[in-house]
């Protein structure tokens, strides 16, 4: 369900919780909107924020108000974070596009997250059914998770790992950066909220380098990804599909269900069972 090819009963919060890939795309290059749209991402991201230059700021809010009044495309927009001079006038513009008939906008993306009272007030300005994904990024953020994660109406968070490195001072390694994944996974499934989104992998060449970070991010318990670049779509869809092999092990496991069994040397119980019926379920298979 990508939102190229949204339907008018399918909400922006349907579409940011369903989305395993979401594709950013510079808010100053309006030509490119379209093209995103049709790159088989979950969900287009317009970006007002790290992908603008300050100059290029007021120009880059135009052309998106432009495109999502005339439904030129269905998209989340991050927008600029709340100590930024930009930051009032995007909120103010986004909100008169939601007054539109027949607007694209789905939701907002909110940068450097780390005040759930902010993100509250924010969410109150919106209308319900377009989702809020709070982005973690600093310390303080992931401090906070948890009650960000509570916000009612926060639609799933997103893990911006360079920022949050460089908040704390740490390598941008994956193995320096677990206790963060793990952490944002916690507290969104403690809230009852979408699984959240993934950092992009910085590679946009290497196909196995994308599609190895993005599995990464789905045994962490992420439920999708965030992508910088439409090349990297294709391969972080297929590391959140089960693969044939976990599709193999789960039918085994459903097949010896019921009996004090071993599976592979492994006693087989109402956990293992129940996560075997999970990957069948995400590989569209039935059980």
């Amino acid at each position: 369900m990508g939102s190229g090819t949204l339907t008018s009963n399918v909400t922006g919060v349907d579409i940011a919780t369903a989305a395993v890939s979401a594709l950013f795309v510079p808010g100053d290059r309006p030509e490119r909107f379209v093209k995103a749209a049709s790159a088989g991402a979950g969900v287009v991201i317009i970006d007002l924020e790290d992908a603008v230059a300050p100059a290029s700021k007021d120009a880059a809010l135009a052309a998106v108000v432009e495109a999502l009044t005339a439904g030129e495309i269905r998209a989340l927009v991050r927008v600029n974070a709340k100590d930024s001079e930009t930051h009032d006038a995007e909120i103010l513009a986004l909100l008169d596009v939601t007054a539109r008939e027949g607007h694209g906008l789905l939701g907002l993306v909110l940068p450097k997250a780390d005040d759930p009272g902010l993100v509250a007030e924010i969410r109150g300005l919106f209308p319900p059914d377009l989702a809020l994904v709070p982005l973690i990024e600093s310390a303080a953020g992931l401090v906070h998770s948890l009650d960000l994660a509570r916000v009612p109406g926060v639609t799933r968070l997103a893990f911006g790992a360079i920022d949050f490195a460089l908040d704390i001072d740490a390598s941008g390694e994956d193995r320096f950066l677990d206790h963060a994944r793990s952490q944002l996974v916690v507290a969104s499934r403690a809230a009852g909220i979408a699984a959240p989104l993934d950092s992009p992998c910085v590679d946009i060449q290497d196909e196995g380098e994308i599609e190895e970070s993005a599995l990464l991010a789905r045994k962490f318990g992420f439920g999708g990804k965030l992508c910088i670049h439409p090349r990297q779509v294709a391969a972080v869809t297929v590391a959140f599909v089960p693969s044939e092999a976990e599709v193999a092990w789960a039918r085994s496991v459903i097949g010896a269900e019921g009996a004090a069994v071993q599976v592979d040397g492994k006693m087989i119980d109402r956990p293992v069972t129940d996560r075997a019926k999970r990957i069948l379920a995400k590989a569209g298979k039935e059980f």
